[in-house]
């Protein structure tokens, strides 16, 4: 190699290597995000035919409102929180529904998700017991869990 081009070729490198840095930080902050939004949807694939039961939308179906309180709550066992990694509040485009709060607030954030945890766990044992009334109630406080976190870390669409 020419010396005298060698700053040049170290300098194009850098470039580059910036370049890749950044595409790929972008990267890992869209998977975070799909992560994120994949998870919830899940959450709500769940939810959506308990809460019409409960509601009296559809009709009850104890089979189906237990297999829908087991599926939310394994679910609910994904690491969630690691679909905000520390600075993704700073990737923002017109997917996110992220407030800064979850970051700045991070441990009641992450006290908050780990109450949807207990509460569809709670939801699956009272499911299976069979009580509709207990299993109405449950559910209640379940949802309850997802409202409350939307309510402080959640950006309306």
């Amino acid at each position: 190699m020419n010396i005298k081009k060698f700053p040049a070729t170290l300098s194009a490198l850098a470039v580059c290597g910036s370049l890749l840095i950044g595409s790929t930080a972008n990267a890992g902050q869209q998977a975070a995000l799909d992560f994120r939004h994949s998870t919830m949807t899940i959450f709500k694939w769940y939810l959506k035919p308990m809460a019409g039961m409960v509601k009296g939308k559809i009709p009850f179906d104890d089979a189906l409102f237990k297999e829908n309180a087991e599926g939310l709550a394994t679910a609910a066992r994904l690491n969630l929180l690691a679909g905000f990694p520390k600075g993704s509040g700073e990737f923002s485009n017109e997917e996110s529904e992220a407030k800064e709060a979850i970051w700045e607030e991070w441990s009641q954030f992450a006290e908050k998700f780990q109450l949807l945890q207990k509460e569809s766990a709670k939801l699956t044992k009272i499911a299976a017991g069979g009580d509709r009334g207990e299993m109405k109630r449950q559910f209640g406080a379940t949802a309850k869990t997802c409202g409350g976190c939307h309510k402080k870390f959640r950006n309306k669409k």
